[in-house]
């Protein structure tokens, strides 16, 4: 991880599929569960999302809430 991640993931937006143009800290669960089971995608993008996951399933989303107000 990154020193910046946490706050890519309240700017960044998914850039395909069901849930496009959501920001990847709004993602739902269930799809970030998805994609921890079949395979994030390679790059960055996988990366946040696979941050995202753990947040998410660690019961930490929380953490974000001081950076959305940026």
């Amino acid at each position: 991880m990154e020193a910046d991640d946490l706050q890519r993931l309240v700017t960044w937006s998914m850039p395909y599929g069901r849930y496009k143009g959501r920001l990847i800290a709004d993602l739902p669960g269930n799809y970030l569960n998805w994609f921890a089971r079949e395979g994030f995608p390679p790059g960055k993008l996988g990366q946040l999302l696979a941050l995202m996951h753990e947040l998410d399933h660690n019961g930490l989303s929380g953490l974000l809430a001081p950076l959305r107000q940026r």
